[in-house]
């Protein structure tokens, strides 16, 4: 037999209703459903049934965490400009999606703009270092008041990194010669401290040097007059008519034959002459004698 036909009143009932159709949303999704170009529901993930073409899935938002990567140029306190880089971290809340969906057409330049107004405003009152040393003070303003803004429009902000602070080059420049210079300083302090620990190590030695060699020299001048008078009193005791003064003038004039002695064996070039005052006297008379003498 023939189908029957299909009367008026379903073909009225199918463009009413339209015709079922599946979708899928993925997991950690929410789809958008619209009908007729009006918003009509979220959709979980998973299955979905809608009614085409009248409902369709316009749109998903992720609830996954996502990342952006913001690059901002400012100057510091002292007037140097630096180059920050903020890692801001965030995701869509799944009960807002209606919010994350409609009221932000672009989140991430939205993101963008109130990182360049932190930063912009932050950074010029802080000296350089100040800046290297509170970047976990600047992460912490940027995520809250990103936190505070976003969450109307259906964003949680989970963290914001500060991932670089680079000033210019020659800036970094100047500031390692600052440290070298430094350092160079401290390694100057140090050398002179052990040079003077050295030199007080010296004079403290020669000091001791000193002190033994004169207790040396006071031993020994002690024998030499030990041996003299023990001379003195032997020559004369076995030579009648001697006096102590002669013995002494005796033996003075060994030491002079002897130390004359040494000198003529010794290899160096030494002028021995007489040096006492009058020696003088009688040095200048001999040379004009001798001299007068030449003349005749």
């Amino acid at each position: 037999e023939r189908p029957a036909p299909r009367t008026t009143t379903d073909a009225t009932t199918m463009c009413t209703e339209g015709c079922m159709c599946c979708v899928c949303v993925r997991t950690q999704s929410i789809g958008v459903m619209e009908r007729c170009g009006k918003f009509s529901r979220l959709a979980g993930p998973g299955f979905q049934c809608i009614g085409w073409p009248f409902e369709l899935l316009v749109g998903k938002v992720s609830l996954r965490v996502q990342q952006l990567d913001v690059n901002c140029e400012t100057k510091t306190k002292d007037n140097v400009f630096v180059n920050v880089v903020i890692s801001v971290q965030y995701e869509a809340i799944a009960k807002a999606a209606y919010d994350a969906y409609y009221r932000l057409a672009n989140p991430e330049l939205q993101i963008q703009a109130y990182v360049f107004d932190v930063i912009r405003s932050t950074l010029p009152r802080m000296d350089l270092d100040a800046a290297f040393a509170s970047k976990d003070d600047l992460a912490t303003a940027v995520k809250t008041h990103l936190d505070e803004t976003m969450s109307e429009f259906g964003y949680h902000i989970c963290k914001a990194l500060v991932t670089d602070i680079s000033p210019d080059q020659r800036v970094k420049m100047s500031m390692n010669e600052i440290n070298a210079s430094r350092r160079l300083r401290e390694a100057s302090k140090e050398k002179a401290e052990a040079d003077k620990v050295v030199q007080v190590k010296a004079a403290e030695a020669d000091a001791e040097s000193k002190y033994l060699s004169g207790v040396g020299v006071a031993r020994q001048r002690q024998a030499i007059v030990g041996g003299l008078r023990d001379s003195i009193v032997e020559f004369s005791g076995e030579i009648r008519g001697t006096t102590p003064k002669d013995v002494m003038d005796l033996l003075l004039v060994t030491q002079y034959f002897d130390m004359l002695k040494e000198i003529g064996a010794s290899n160096s070039n030494t002028l021995f002459l007489p040096h006492a005052p009058q020696s003088v006297a009688d040095l200048q008379k001999s040379l004009k004698s001798n001299v007068m003498e030449g003349l005749k």
